[in-house]
């Protein structure tokens, strides 16, 4: 089987790491392997770049420093990680990828969005997915679930301001509406299992 690499995007709370895993199942269920992995993060070097981004108080680092950091972190992860699991014929899903760092540090955090391209470019050699799923939820509903998260205390990004949120928010859609061969909207208001198949429709054209 054709190996290809899927992201899911979205705001704070939108479901995104429970749909990864569900997803997953799903596909496994299918005969299809399956790889999920997550950003910050997914290889050894990125774990650890993603201790000294989550954690920490809001102001720690500068949208410029976030976006380098998330930059080294992403090379690593998609070297060690990424091309080698695609390669050998697996579907991975990540949690968050480059469009995050565009919606987070770009359009909320003032960073040009050709300048976060260009260190994709050179770090990762400006790897994209090939579908990028946005889970939609409104900025106030993914706050609310984000609280209710295991009594967990809010990493960097969740705790920032309504404002913030909402020009995420509004990034994502931008970029769908933008690059509507690669992108898919997902609604995450519904109930989870209507999600994962909102999901698997997104993928029909790929699934035997």
């Amino acid at each position: 089987m054709i190996g290809r690499f899927l992201s899911l995007e979205g705001g704070e709370g939108a479901g995104k790491s429970t749909q990864a895993r569900a997803l997953a199942a799903a596909l496994e269920a299918r005969g299809v392997h399956t790889l999920v992995t997550r950003e910050p993060g997914g290889s050894e070097g990125a774990e650890a770049i993603r201790a000294l981004l989550m954690q920490g108080d809001v102001a720690r680092w500068s949208p410029h420093t976030e976006a380098l950091l998330f930059a080294a972190a992403r090379a690593d992860h998609v070297e060690k990680t990424i091309r080698p699991a695609v390669a050998a014929g697996s579907w991975v899903i990540c949690d968050r990828f480059l469009d995050s760092t565009r919606a987070y540090q770009g359009v909320a955090g003032g960073i040009d969005d050709a300048a976060i391209l260009a260190l994709h470019a050179f770090g990762s050699r400006g790897l994209l997915p090939d579908r990028t799923f946005v889970l939609h939820l409104p900025a106030a509903d993914g706050a609310r679930r984000a609280e209710g998260r295991d009594g967990a205390a809010a990493d960097r990004f969740a705790a920032r301001e309504a404002g913030f949120h909402a020009d995420v928010a509004r990034a994502f859609e931008g970029f769908a509406a933008r690059e509507p061969e690669r992108f898919r909207m997902i609604d995450a208001g519904v109930a989870p299992g209507a999600v994962t198949a909102a999901l698997l429709a997104g993928l029909a054209d790929w699934l035997p």
